[in-house]
């Protein structure tokens, strides 16, 4: 599961790291599983208790390294026949244990892993569930997971969920609870962020029961599906989990806690979100406070950072400088000056110094940024790299270089291209390219941009969301200009539908949609179905949004021509796309795809 610490950073996503205890197997134990940035109060670190990993982890055993010296009969040792041994199962998770902390790789791990299931399988009384066996599934998933094969994970996890019975006791809760997260985390990786939330759901759910409601471990759980919630774009869903994390820690942690501060946090990210900018402004000062109470600088320094954004979107720039500058002193001294904690300052001081009108200044922070990515110091991640050019890209399309805004997003792109759990970001820096490639007039690279954006989004569950709809209209636009019509219905429609039930039809963006779905239905030869969309808009303007605004007017006159059109004749073969784009215009393809006339489609 990504911890999240901002909507426009992407998460970092450390290599896999796998704990398997040799202690007696009868409590199941989760093995630590992928996750995007390892976070000490996310449950995925702190979860219910389960038997800490002996010291043994560090170093082969003396077992395992007589077994290596003696490959041939070890084989025959753990051949098939013997699989029915009760005592083999926790000797090859031993093994695995081993294989893993020496450093061989996972692959002979994993080999160990899956016979230790077969034995705990075999070995298991009929009519009794088998933890030992379910905790063996956490492993050889765990391992699949260090692999690279998300894929191959998720049946073994679906499979131990199903092993314990929750009727049984404490343990069996736990080992479902840890398989369900650890299974939301595994679709997490995958890009399927509704799956993810579905497991994280019945996790928590389980582990409620079994705990009771305001156990301080069940608020971890709240946060970590708060966060999950925050990456799916959920906001209202995540509101109410922090919520509830913040009422647990005020009973069970002192004042100003650490884990206090962390809720307050993500939900001045959440406010953020929602516009709610000067609650937002007072959950960050009251976790910037119990940050300095408990000594944590670098901490405060990021909340600064927080704290500066919030102040840049209420035009509070003075003050905005003022808390980016304090947060750039921190990570100078604490980090360095090439650190990439120094490079995002920069950022958001070029966006302020954008946004005041000082272009001079921005542009060289801006630089200064992207000398810092282009020779990352030791430790910096590939996300991080890749969120910064994309930040920076956005400031060089405000300064009208669609062109080196182009090439920006390809670097980041580049740099995320073989990391696992990234599809969503992904496809959010392709339609960024794809609307650049439209405004520089590449149509067709524009198209094939948003065609793949929508491939991930559809594939990570959010063909729901607004932001698909919105992208499923650009994608619409650009088939416009490539005289796909067709295409671009559909495209339309499916907007429309998205847009109507996450925004409603008086969103501004649902509107524009309305629009362009007319247009392309009046190109269409459908001249009844336009009608019919114009004349539900412009009761919509008249009713509850006023006239005021210039668009009624341009949809009014489009609405006269198509009635006098459908009532001057009613078999009138349909608009050409090229009139439909510019009617006054007779030229080439090419040529009229350059602009649109006030009868073109909205962006």
């Amino acid at each position: 599961m990504p911890g999240l610490v901002s909507v426009k950073t992407p998460p970092d996503a450390p290599p896999l790291r796998i704990a398997v205890s040799d202690e007696s197997p009868h409590t199941p134990i989760r093995p630590e599983t992928i996750r995007s940035e390892p976070k000490s109060n996310s449950p995925a670190t702190r979860r219910p208790p389960s038997p800490s990993p002996s010291t043994s982890r560090a170093k082969p055993s003396p077992d395992r390294g007589s077994a290596k010296k003696k490959s041939p009969p070890e084989k025959n040792l753990i051949n098939e026949s013997s699989l029915d041994n009760p005592d083999l199962g926790p000797f090859l998770l031993k093994l695995a244990r081993d294989t893993i902390a020496s450093g061989e790789g996972p692959s002979k791990a994993l080999d160990y892993a899956l016979r230790a299931s077969k034995s705990f399988e075999k070995c298991a009384v009929e009519g009794e569930p088998s933890l030992d066996l379910a905790m063996s599934l956490h492993v050889v998933a765990a391992i699949y997971c260090s692999l690279g094969k998300f894929e191959e994970a998720v049946p073994v996890l679906e499979r131990a969920i199903k092993v314990p019975e929750l009727p049984r006791g404490a343990d069996h809760a736990l080992a479902v609870f840890s398989g369900y997260m650890q299974l939301g985390d595994t679709h997490s990786m995958l890009g399927q962020l509704d799956r993810s939330i579905e497991c994280y759901k019945e996790g928590l759910k389980i582990q409620m029961e079994a705990l009771g409601d305001n156990d301080p471990r069940v608020a971890e759980t709240c946060r970590y599906l708060a966060e999950a919630h925050v990456q799916a774009m959920q906001f209202d869903e995540a509101e109410d989990l922090c919520k509830k994390t913040l009422e647990i820690h005020r009973v069970h942690s002192p004042p100003a806690s650490l884990e206090e501060a962390a809720d307050r946090r993500l939900m001045a990210l959440i406010c953020e979100a929602k516009g709610d900018y000067e609650a937002a402004l007072e959950h960050l000062v009251l976790a910037s406070m119990a940050m300095i109470a408990n000594g944590q600088e670098n901490e405060v320094a990021s909340i600064d950072v927080s704290i500066g954004n919030i102040y840049s979107s209420l035009t509070r720039f003075d003050e905005a400088v003022f808390s980016y500058q304090k947060a750039l002193t921190v990570f100078k001294s604490s980090k360095g000056d090439n650190h990439p904690s120094v490079a995002s300052v920069f950022v958001r001081l070029a966006d302020l110094y954008y946004k005041t009108g000082k272009i001079r200044e921005s542009r060289s922070y801006c630089e200064n940024a992207l000398r810092i990515y282009a020779k990352p110091v030791p430790g910096t991640t590939a996300e991080e790299i890749a969120s910064g050019l994309t930040e920076i890209s956005a400031i060089y399309e405000l300064f009208n270089e669609p062109e080196e805004a182009l090439k920006l997003l390809q670097k980041a792109m580049k740099q995320l291209e073989d990391k696992p759990g990234q599809q969503s970001t992904i496809a959010g820096i392709e339609a960024r390219m794809g609307v650049m490639f439209y405004m520089v007039g590449r149509y067709e690279e524009s198209r094939s941009s948003f065609e793949s954006a929508v491939a991930k989004l559809r594939a990570s569950g959010e063909r729901k969301s607004a932001f698909f709809g919105v992208v499923l209209n650009q994608m619409g636009l650009a088939c416009v200009q490539l005289f796909k019509i067709d295409e671009a219905a559909e495209l339309f429609e499916e907007a429309r539908e998205i847009l109507e039930h996450e925004c409603g039809p008086c969103h501004q963006d649902t509107l524009g949609v309305y629009s362009n779905l007319a247009a392309t239905y009046d190109a269409m030869g459908r001249i009844e179905d336009a009608i019919e969309i114009l004349e539900y808009v412009l009761k919509l303007r008249e009713e509850k949004l006023g006239t005021a605004n210039p668009d009624f007017d341009d949809e009014k006159k489009r609405l006269a021509e198509l009635l006098k059109e459908a009532g001057r004749s009613r078999n009138k073969k349909a608009k050409s796309l090229e009139n439909l784009i510019d009617p006054n215009s007779r030229r080439t393809k090419k040529e009229t795809s350059r602009k649109w006339s006030a009868f073109g489609f909205r962006s």
